[in-house]
C-alpha cells in the first residue's frame, strides 16, 4: 500500500454556514485509494435537504453579511491570506492530493503554490479593475455598475482536484459571491482543507461551503437549485449536457469546460528533441488523466518513422509505480471504474492501431489501477481511440502528407479544447495555429498557462471563457446607468 499521508481523516463532513455537519438523513458513501482500492474513508453524501442548507447559508451571507459590501481592498487582503495559508500546507496537500488521486508526489507538490497564485492573481485584478465611463459631452453619461451575481455552484472534477477548485473559488470570491462547492466523489479529500484554510484566513462564515456527494444526487440538486443564479463545472462533455439542460428552466448563467481530444501536430522543421520532450509529459503527465492532454499526435510523414521510434522507445521506459515514490512518473488512476474505461480503449486500440509500447498492466504491479503508458501508431482517423476521449496514458499518431491534411485531421474530431504546433516557420505557426478549431493553441510547447488568458474550448469541449477579467465577468453582474445631463427631448404622448 502507498504511504498513508499524517492526519488522514477517516470521515469527511460537509461544511455548512461555518460548521462541519453530516448529511441531515445520515447518508454516507466510501472514499477509496487507488493503490489499493481498499475504503480508507467514508464522507457525507449530499442530498437535496444538505444542498437547501448549504445555499440558505450561502444566501444569508451574501444578502446580510459584509463579504459582497466590502472595499475592493479589504476582499483582496483576505484573498492574499488565503493564499499565503494555502502556500504554507503544499506539503499536506500535496500528500492528500497523491494518495487520495493516485497523482505522482512529484507532480502534486506545487500544486498548493498554484492554487496559492490563482488567489493573488484575483486579489490584484479586483483592485486594478476598473469599470467603463462613455460619456456624450453635455448631454449623458453613461457608467457600468459591476454587481456580484450571488451565490455560485461550483462543480469540480477528480484531476488535480484542489488547484481546480483554486481556478473557482478565487474569482468566484473576489467578485464578491458566497459559493457552494460541490467537490468530485472520487477525491473529496483535498477539498476538506479548504474550511480550515478560509477560517484561518478570517473568510466570514457562510461565504464558503461545501457539500460532498455523488454528482447524480448532491451535483444534481445544486444544478437545479432556484438559489443558485450560475453554474461553473469542470468535467466531461456528456455530463455538460445534462447540466445545460438542467440549467434551462432558472435560465442560470454557465461557464463550462468539458472534455478534449487535443491534437499535437509536429512538422518536419521542428526541433524533434523539444516535440518528443514535450508531447510526452503532454498526455503522460497527470497520468494522462488532464483534459488538454494531446493524445491525438500528427506527424508529418518525412519524420514520422523517425519520431514513432523515439517516441515509443522513451514511452516504454517512464517509470510507473507508487504515487508516493519520487522516482515515479506514472502513478495509478483514479478509481477501478475509470481503469476499466480506459482499459477497455487500450484493448479496441490493438485493433484499430499498431501497438508500440505499453498496452496493459506494468510487470510487477498486480493489484491498483496501473495502465503502464500506452502507444498506438498508424491511427486512422475514424478509429475511436482516434475520436474519443480517453483520459488516460494512452496515445494515438498519425502521419500526415501536407498542412491541408494536418489541418483536416487535426479539427476532425468533436472536441475543441486545445491543441499544440510544432514547426520553425513562422508563417505556418501563425497561420496554422488560427486555423485550428480549438479555444487554446500553443506553438512550440506544452500547455503552459498565462493566468491573464482566456481559458475554455469551442465544440464539445465547453461553453464561455474563464481566465482574467472574463471570469470576474461571469461572476457579476454589469449594470448600465444612465445619467442625463442636458435637456431630455421628449415626444409629449397625449398632450394634445
Amino acid at each position: 500500500m502507498t504511504n498513508r499521508p499524517a492526519n488522514l481523516p477517516t470521515h469527511l463532513q460537509h461544511h455548512i454556514g461555518g460548521k462541519a455537519v453530516d448529511s441531515i438523513g445520515g447518508e454516507t458513501f466510501e472514499v477509496i485509494d487507488p493503490v489499493s482500492n481498499e475504503v480508507y474513508a467514508t464522507a457525507a453524501a449530499g442530498q437535496q435537504a444538505d444542498v437547501d442548507a448549504a445555499v440558505a447559508a450561502a444566501t444569508l451571507a451574501f444578502e446580510e453579511g459584509p463579504w459582497p459590501r466590502m472595499k475592493a481592498r479589504e476582499r483582496a487582503r483576505i484573498l492574499m491570506r488565503i493564499a499565503d495559508v494555502v502556500a504554507s500546507r503544499d506539503d499536506e496537500l500535496s500528500a492528500y492530493e497523491s494518495f487520495d488521486s493516485g497523482l505522482p508526489i512529484t507532480q502534486a507538490k506545487g500544486q498548493a503554490q498554484r492554487a496559492a497564485e490563482n488567489f493573488r492573481f484575483f486579489a490584484d485584478l479586483i483592485v486594478a479593475q476598473r469599470d467603463d465611463a462613455y460619456k456624450v459631452p453635455g448631454m449623458q453619461l453613461n457608467y457600468v455598475n459591476r454587481k456580484p451575481k450571488g451565490v455560485a455552484g461550483l462543480i469540480t472534477p477528480w484531476n488535480t482536484p484542489f488547484m481546480l477548485e483554486s481556478w473557482k473559488l478565487g474569482p468566484a470570491l473576489a467578485s464578491g459571491c458566497t459559493v457552494v462547492l460541490k467537490p468530485a466523489e472520487f477525491t473529496p479529500l483535498s477539498a476538506s482543507l479548504w474550511a480550515g484554510i478560509f477560517a484561518e484566513a478570517g473568510l466570514p462564515d457562510g461565504v464558503f461551503n461545501l457539500v460532498n456527494g455523488i454528482g447524480e444526487e448532491a451535483g444534481d440538486a445544486l444544478v437545479k437549485h432556484p438559489g443558485v443564479p450560475l453554474i461553473s463545472f469542470t468535467g466531461e462533455s456528456s455530463t455538460g449536457q445534462l447540466i445545460f439542460r438542467n440549467c434551462a428552466e432558472h435560465l442560470k448563467a454557465m461557464s463550462m469546460e468539458l472534455g478534449g481530444k487535443s491534437p499535437a501536430i509536429v512538422f518536419a522543421d521542428a526541433d524533434l528533441d523539444a516535440a518528443i520532450d514535450s508531447t510526452l509529459f503532454g498526455v503522460f503527465s497527470l497520468n494522462g488523466e488532464r483534459c488538454t492532454a494531446g493524445s491525438r499526435i500528427l506527424v508529418e510523414r518525412a519524420v514520422y518513422d523517425e519520431f514513432v521510434e523515439r517516441y515509443a522507445e522513451r514511452a516504454r521506459r517512464i517509470v510507473v509505480g507508487d504515487p508516493s515514490d519520487p522516482a515515479t512518473e506514472v502513478g495509478a488512476l483514479v478509481h477501478p471504474e475509470h481503469y476499466d474505461k480506459v482499459m477497455s480503449y487500450v484493448e479496441l486500440g490493438k485493433e484499430e492501431g499498431r501497438l508500440v509500447a505499453g498496452g496493459g498492466r506494468p510487470e510487477g504491479l498486480d493489484t491498483g489501477n496501473y495502465v503502464a503508458p500506452t502507444v498506438f501508431v498508424d491511427v486512422p482517423p475514424t478509429a475511436r481511440i482516434f475520436q474519443e476521449e480517453i483520459f488516460g496514458p494512452v496515445v494515438a499518431i498519425t502521419p500526415f502528407d501536407s498542412d491541408e491534411e494536418a489541418l483536416r485531421l487535426a479539427n476532425d474530431t468533436r472536441y475543441g479544447l486545445a491543441a499544440y504546433v510544432w514547426t520553425n516557420d513562422l508563417t505556418r505557426a501563425h497561420t496554422f495555429a488560427q486555423s485550428i478549431e480549438a479555444g487554446m493553441v500553443w506553438l512550440n510547447s506544452h500547455n503552459v498557462r498565462d493566468l491573464r488568458s482566456p481559458f475554455g474550448g469551442v465544440k464539445a469541449s465547453g461553453l464561455g471563457h474563464e481566465g482574467g477579467y472574463r471570469s470576474l465577468d461571469f461572476y457579476s453582474d454589469q449594470q448600465a446607468v444612465h445619467i442625463t445631463l442636458g435637456d431630455v427631448h421628449t415626444a409629449r404622448f397625449g398632450a394634445r
